[in-house]
């Protein structure tokens, strides 16, 4: 099943929210434009980045929290580190 030129637009488009790349939100934007997508999809994408941009934000929060309250040591977050910066 491949996905729609429309669809890897939306998925774009909300990826770029969620990691913050304005650049990238910029070009995907425009790119969805060209395809014809309308503002409300253009939006409903941008909704959806945000929604996974907060989540995200509030879960390194809370973590932040448990870990200066020494609830989870330094040592403890490196072994279980899943972005592979451990690997270094």
């Amino acid at each position: 099943m491949s996905l729609t030129n429309r669809e890897t637009a939306m998925i774009s488009i909300g990826v770029s929210v969620g990691v913050n790349c304005q650049p990238c939100l910029k070009y995907h934007v425009a790119h969805a434009t060209k395809l014809g997508m309308t503002e409300q999809e253009i939006q409903d994408a941008i909704n959806a980045g945000k929604v996974v941009r907060s989540g995200a934000a509030n879960n390194m929060n809370n973590y932040i929290a448990e870990l200066l309250k020494g609830k989870e040591t330094i040592s403890d977050s490196a072994e279980n580190a899943c972005c592979g910066c451990s690997q270094t």
